[in-house]
């Protein structure tokens, strides 16, 4: 693989990967209704599909660091070269950057919900609406 291919994947993979782990909290956090660990577990479940799925797919490209601090361990273990240590790490944070600005603009998801009343007097049904805001 030449370094361009490589890079490419390095970067690529770094924004999906920020897109999963903030998007998945942003859902996660709105859809679990107040309850922090549903929430924590979507993200981390979602981290770990997003993780496989660019591991395997770009790890064989470019190494799959897409964090600095992994390539930076790889350099102090002696298993990266030195050249391509700060371009692996510029490429990291414009693709952490160009990951995470989408995921930021989109509209934030509300929970909001309604009642159905029968004859006007108890609630029999309690609806849930997903409304984008």
């Amino acid at each position: 693989m030449n370094n361009v291919q490589k890079l490419l994947a390095e970067g690529l993979g770094t924004a999906f990967l920020l897109i999963g782990v903030v998007g998945s909290g942003i859902m996660g956090a709105a859809l679990a209704d107040g309850n922090t660990a549903i929430a924590l577990l979507a993200n981390a479940i979602a981290t770990g599909c997003i993780l496989y799925v660019i591991i395997t797919t770009l790890g064989p490209i470019s190494g799959a660091h897409f964090n600095p601090a992994v390539t930076l361990a790889f350099w102090l273990r002696g298993q990266h070269q030195t050249a391509e240590v700060l371009p692996y790490i510029a490429v990291q944070i414009v693709g952490g950057i160009l990951g995470v600005w989408p995921v930021l603009l989109l509209p934030k998801p509300h929970r909001g919900g309604c009642s159905k009343r029968l004859n006007g007097s108890i609630d029999i049904i309690e609806v849930e609406k997903f409304d984008w805001q």
